[in-house]
Protein backbone atom coordinates (compact mmCIF):
# COMPACT_ATOMS: atom_id res chain seq x y z
CA UNK A 1 0.00 0.00 0.00
CA UNK A 2 2.65 2.44 -1.07
CA UNK A 3 1.58 4.89 -3.76
CA UNK A 4 0.75 8.57 -4.16
CA UNK A 5 -2.82 8.25 -2.89
CA UNK A 6 -2.02 6.14 0.17
CA UNK A 7 0.87 8.48 1.02
CA UNK A 8 -1.53 11.44 0.78
CA UNK A 9 -3.95 9.74 3.16
CA UNK A 10 -1.19 8.84 5.61
CA UNK A 11 -0.05 12.47 5.59
CA UNK A 12 -3.61 13.61 6.36
CA UNK A 13 -4.48 11.18 9.16
CA UNK A 14 -1.35 9.93 10.94
CA UNK A 15 -0.40 13.37 12.37
CA UNK A 16 -3.64 13.20 14.41
CA UNK A 17 -2.03 10.56 16.66
CA UNK A 18 -1.05 11.69 20.17
CA UNK A 19 0.76 10.34 23.23
CA UNK A 20 1.41 6.62 23.52
CA UNK A 21 0.55 5.01 20.17
CA UNK A 22 -0.16 1.41 19.26
CA UNK A 23 0.18 0.77 15.53
CA UNK A 24 -1.57 -2.39 14.37
CA UNK A 25 0.21 -3.85 11.34
CA UNK A 26 3.22 -1.55 11.38
CA UNK A 27 4.53 -3.46 8.37
CA UNK A 28 7.59 -1.83 6.86
CA UNK A 29 7.04 1.39 8.83
CA UNK A 30 5.48 3.57 6.13
CA UNK A 31 3.55 5.58 8.75
CA UNK A 32 6.61 6.45 10.86
CA UNK A 33 7.60 9.67 9.03
CA UNK A 34 4.09 11.09 9.54
CA UNK A 35 3.93 10.95 13.35
CA UNK A 36 4.12 14.39 14.94
CA UNK A 37 6.13 15.49 17.96
CA UNK A 38 2.93 14.94 20.01
CA UNK A 39 3.67 11.20 19.90
CA UNK A 40 5.80 9.96 22.81
CA UNK A 41 6.35 6.38 21.66
CA UNK A 42 5.01 3.92 19.09
CA UNK A 43 4.47 0.23 19.74
CA UNK A 44 4.28 -1.56 16.40
CA UNK A 45 2.50 -4.91 16.10
CA UNK A 46 3.24 -7.13 13.11
CA UNK A 47 3.77 -10.87 12.67
CA UNK A 48 6.21 -10.47 9.76
CA UNK A 49 9.83 -10.40 10.90
CA UNK A 50 10.96 -9.32 7.41
CA UNK A 51 8.64 -6.29 7.46
CA UNK A 52 9.75 -5.48 11.00
CA UNK A 53 13.36 -5.48 9.84
CA UNK A 54 12.43 -2.83 7.27
CA UNK A 55 10.46 -0.86 9.87
CA UNK A 56 13.39 -0.92 12.31
CA UNK A 57 15.57 0.63 9.64
CA UNK A 58 12.97 3.36 9.01
CA UNK A 59 12.57 3.94 12.75
CA UNK A 60 16.27 4.76 13.12
CA UNK A 61 15.69 7.82 10.90
CA UNK A 62 12.83 9.13 13.08
CA UNK A 63 13.00 11.01 16.40
CA UNK A 64 10.36 8.88 18.13
CA UNK A 65 10.99 5.70 20.07
CA UNK A 66 9.52 2.58 18.45
CA UNK A 67 9.08 -0.81 20.12
CA UNK A 68 8.06 -3.89 18.15
CA UNK A 69 5.75 -6.76 19.03
CA UNK A 70 6.15 -9.82 16.78
CA UNK A 71 2.64 -11.22 16.71
CA UNK A 72 -0.77 -10.94 15.12
CA UNK A 73 -3.12 -8.36 16.60
CA UNK A 74 -5.81 -11.00 17.17
CA UNK A 75 -3.61 -12.64 19.81
CA UNK A 76 -3.50 -11.37 23.39
CA UNK A 77 -1.29 -8.27 23.36
CA UNK A 78 1.28 -8.12 26.20
CA UNK A 79 0.09 -4.61 27.05
CA UNK A 80 -1.84 -3.16 29.98
CA UNK A 81 -5.51 -2.25 29.81
CA UNK A 82 -6.26 1.38 28.96
CA UNK A 83 -2.60 2.23 28.29
CA UNK A 84 -2.71 3.90 24.85
CA UNK A 85 -3.86 7.34 23.78
CA UNK A 86 -4.09 6.41 20.10
CA UNK A 87 -4.33 3.23 18.06
CA UNK A 88 -3.47 3.42 14.35
CA UNK A 89 -4.55 0.87 11.72
CA UNK A 90 -3.66 1.39 8.08
CA UNK A 91 -4.53 -1.20 5.44
CA UNK A 92 -4.19 -4.06 7.89
CA UNK A 93 -7.63 -5.08 9.21
CA UNK A 94 -8.26 -6.89 5.92
CA UNK A 95 -5.48 -9.39 6.60
CA UNK A 96 -5.90 -10.12 10.34
CA UNK A 97 -7.40 -13.63 10.58
CA UNK A 98 -9.85 -12.75 13.38
CA UNK A 99 -10.65 -9.06 12.91
CA UNK A 100 -13.33 -8.87 15.66
CA UNK A 101 -10.91 -10.33 18.22
CA UNK A 102 -8.19 -7.85 17.16
CA UNK A 103 -10.63 -4.96 17.58
CA UNK A 104 -11.50 -6.22 21.08
CA UNK A 105 -7.80 -6.20 21.96
CA UNK A 106 -7.52 -2.67 20.56
CA UNK A 107 -10.49 -1.57 22.66
CA UNK A 108 -8.96 -3.18 25.75
CA UNK A 109 -5.66 -1.28 25.50
CA UNK A 110 -7.15 2.07 24.41
CA UNK A 111 -7.76 4.68 27.11
CA UNK A 112 -11.34 5.81 27.66
CA UNK A 113 -10.58 9.16 26.01
CA UNK A 114 -8.36 7.62 23.35
CA UNK A 115 -8.96 7.42 19.62
CA UNK A 116 -8.66 4.87 16.88
CA UNK A 117 -7.36 6.20 13.55
CA UNK A 118 -8.14 3.91 10.63
CA UNK A 119 -7.34 3.81 6.92
CA UNK A 120 -8.61 0.55 5.48
CA UNK A 121 -9.95 -0.94 2.30
CA UNK A 122 -12.95 -3.24 2.19
CA UNK A 123 -16.45 -3.99 1.03
CA UNK A 124 -17.74 -1.57 -1.58
CA UNK A 125 -21.30 -0.18 -1.43
CA UNK A 126 -21.97 -0.98 -5.09
CA UNK A 127 -23.79 -4.34 -5.29
CA UNK A 128 -21.94 -5.46 -8.43
CA UNK A 129 -18.51 -4.70 -6.95
CA UNK A 130 -19.43 -6.26 -3.59
CA UNK A 131 -20.62 -9.43 -5.33
CA UNK A 132 -17.28 -9.75 -7.09
CA UNK A 133 -15.45 -9.07 -3.82
CA UNK A 134 -17.34 -12.01 -2.28
CA UNK A 135 -16.45 -14.28 -5.22
CA UNK A 136 -12.78 -13.32 -5.41
CA UNK A 137 -11.88 -13.14 -1.69
CA UNK A 138 -11.41 -16.94 -1.23
CA UNK A 139 -9.01 -16.96 -4.20
CA UNK A 140 -7.32 -13.69 -3.26
CA UNK A 141 -6.58 -14.50 0.41
CA UNK A 142 -3.81 -17.06 -0.26
CA UNK A 143 -1.97 -14.80 -2.71
CA UNK A 144 -2.80 -11.47 -1.03
CA UNK A 145 -1.31 -12.11 2.41
CA UNK A 146 -4.66 -13.15 3.92
CA UNK A 147 -6.43 -10.05 2.59
CA UNK A 148 -10.24 -10.13 2.72
CA UNK A 149 -11.59 -7.78 0.04
CA UNK A 150 -15.12 -8.07 1.44
CA UNK A 151 -14.87 -6.86 5.04
CA UNK A 152 -17.19 -3.97 5.87
CA UNK A 153 -14.79 -2.01 8.02
CA UNK A 154 -17.20 0.46 9.63
CA UNK A 155 -19.55 -2.34 10.74
CA UNK A 156 -16.64 -4.31 12.26
CA UNK A 157 -15.46 -1.25 14.22
CA UNK A 158 -18.94 -0.45 15.54
CA UNK A 159 -19.64 -4.10 16.44
CA UNK A 160 -16.47 -4.10 18.58
CA UNK A 161 -17.87 -1.31 20.76
CA UNK A 162 -16.48 1.79 19.08
CA UNK A 163 -18.34 4.92 18.04
CA UNK A 164 -17.15 6.29 14.72
CA UNK A 165 -16.77 10.06 15.08
CA UNK A 166 -15.55 10.74 11.56
CA UNK A 167 -15.84 8.61 8.43
CA UNK A 168 -14.93 9.27 4.82
CA UNK A 169 -15.29 6.64 2.13
CA UNK A 170 -14.24 6.60 -1.50
CA UNK A 171 -12.64 4.59 -4.25
CA UNK A 172 -8.95 5.26 -4.68
CA UNK A 173 -7.48 4.98 -8.20
CA UNK A 174 -7.14 1.36 -9.28
CA UNK A 175 -9.31 -1.75 -9.48
CA UNK A 176 -12.63 -1.09 -7.71
CA UNK A 177 -12.52 -4.55 -6.12
CA UNK A 178 -9.49 -3.50 -4.06
CA UNK A 179 -9.71 0.26 -3.65
CA UNK A 180 -12.89 1.10 -1.72
CA UNK A 181 -11.40 2.94 1.25
CA UNK A 182 -12.65 3.72 4.74
CA UNK A 183 -10.85 6.53 6.56
CA UNK A 184 -11.76 7.90 9.93
CA UNK A 185 -11.67 8.22 13.68
CA UNK A 186 -13.41 6.20 16.37
CA UNK A 187 -13.57 6.17 20.14
CA UNK A 188 -14.68 3.56 22.65
CA UNK A 189 -18.32 3.66 23.72
CA UNK A 190 -17.69 2.17 27.14
CA UNK A 191 -19.91 -0.86 26.49
CA UNK A 192 -18.90 -4.26 25.21
CA UNK A 193 -20.57 -5.44 22.04
CA UNK A 194 -21.16 -9.10 21.34
CA UNK A 195 -18.98 -10.58 18.64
Amino acid sequence: MRNEETTRLRAAWIPLARGEVLEIGIGSGLNLPFYSSDVHRVYGVDPSLELQRMARKRAMAEPIEVEFLSQSADEQLPLSDASFDTVVMTWTLCSIPNAPKALQEIKRVLKANGRLIFLEHGRAPDPGVAAWQERITPLWKPIGGGCHLNRKIDDLIVAAGFRITELKTCYLPGPRLMTYTYQGLAETTGTDAAI
